[in-house]
Order: structure tokens, then sequence, then C-alpha cells
């Protein structure tokens, strides 16, 4: 096979898996491991895709212009995003002072939430009617309600947000990229969204495979700022020092 043949079926199937390790490429390719790792090179200095440990990636980052609806977000990768919200819902512990972020991911935590001496702040509305359902202590943070995402958000609810000192954080993102960070369509949000990351001792970012390789319109963190909890491949996004896969 031509080295062209090679690359552009490399391509093709970038388009389609969005990452590609390579083993993967050694077994659908038929070729060897020191080959595939050649392309791949080759092909990152091209520009036609990023070189990251155990494969590549995509070149270029999904740009998401539309923000879903929490009914659309909640039907996309469902099974993934309960895995990932047990997981974090074992991470709190007694005596907790945890903020809750608004989403489809967090939300689906509060199934799996144990600990009852634990203190919640939350700007989602829906989350806060459900774990005071549950008997926990909960505050809702007061601001601008947005229909889209049931989230409250802009400056008021940032400006509370900064007088709270958080011992865990739990983070919804739309995007991940390498040169954005964590990513959401709003601004207001972002807002709330980095002061509340920024007042946590130990920030967790959930986040489906669906989100790696997204950029929506406003970063919100830097990949520093906190813990991943994915159900993504570790070699699938390069960059991330603090990835825990679920």
């Amino acid at each position: 096979m031509l080295s062209e043949q090679r690359h552009e079926m490399i391509l093709k199937l970038l388009e389609e898996k969005r990452s590609v390790t390579v083993t993967e490429l050694t077994e659908l390719l038929n070729i060897s491991e020191s080959t595939a790792r050649r392309d791949i090179v080759l092909l990152d200095k091209a520009g036609r895709l990023v070189k990251v440990f155990g494969g590549a990636v995509l070149a270029d980052p999904t740009y998401q212009s539309v923000e879903p609806t929490v009914t659309q977000r909640a039907e996309v990768n469902r099974e993934e995003k309960k895995r990932i919200a047990r997981y974090a819902a074992s991470l709190i512990e007694p005596r907790d002072f945890v903020y809750l972020d608004a989403g489809t991911t967090t939300g689906y935590m509060l199934d799996f939430i144990q600990e009852t001496d634990v203190t919640f702040v939350t700007n989602a509305v829906a989350h806060a009617q459900r774990l005071a359902a549950k008997g926990a202590r909960v505050q809702l943070v007061g601001g601008t309600l947005k229909s889209s995402t049931e989230a409250v958000v802009g400056a008021m609810a940032a400006l509370t947000l900064k007088d709270y000192h958080f011992t865990k954080g739990f983070f919804g993102t739309n995007g991940v990229s390498r040169t954005a960070g964590f990513t959401t369509p709003d601004g207001d949000e972002a807002l709330v969204k980095r002061t509340a990351v920024e007042q946590c001792r130990k920030a967790y970012i959930l986040c489906d495979n669906s989100k790696f390789h997204v950029v929506s319109a406003v970063t919100f963190a830097a990949f520093s700022a906190g813990t991943v909890l994915t159900d993504a491949r570790q070699e699938e996004f390069e960059g991330i020092a603090d990835m825990q896969i679920c």
C-alpha cells in the first residue's frame, strides 16, 4: 500500500472515530507499529491531525455554536454519564462542603450520593429541589435563572460564591480542547463556573467522551484547574495532567 493511500485511510478513520490509536491502525491497515507511528508524525507535521500519546486525534476541534437544552443533553451518552456520576458521588465524604454545578451529569450524581453529613451549594434549581427532598442541607445560589439550562447565572451569583470555601466542587462542561480548556456557550454561566472552581479546594470536571475536542464560546477553566472524571481513554487526550477514567 502506498503511503498516500495509508494517510488518506488514517484521516478517514479519524473523521469517523475522532481519535485512533497506534494499535488500531496496525490492526485495521495491516501495517507495523513503526509505520503507523511514522505516518502519524508525518501527518501531524503537515497539520492534518494532532499526534497524542499512543495515537492521534482530529486536527481541528468541533465548535459548538448552539447550546443544547437540558432535555437534549440528557439523551447523549446517558450510561457513560451515570458511570461518571456514580464515581463522582463516591468522592463525597462526611462534613464536606460541596459545590454542585448545573448540568445533566452532575444531576445524575444525586441518584448515588450516600453521605448525609454534607452541605451542598448549587446554582441548579432542579438539583436543589431534589437534594432538599432527600433531606440534605442545601443552599441555592441567587441570581438570574437561565431557562435552557435551569441554572442560576450572572454577576450576582458569582459575587455570592466569592464568599464560599468549598472542600469539593463538581462541574459539567460543554467542551474540552487543548487550545481552549473547558468551555461553555454562555458568558454569564462561565462566570459562575469560573468563580466556583476558584473557590474549591478540589475541583472535579465531569466530562463524557462526547465533550472531547469540542470548543464552546467561553473558557471557564484551564486543564490545571481540576481533576477530569471521564469515560474517555487516557490516550485520546494529551495535555490533561490529572485525569481519572471511570
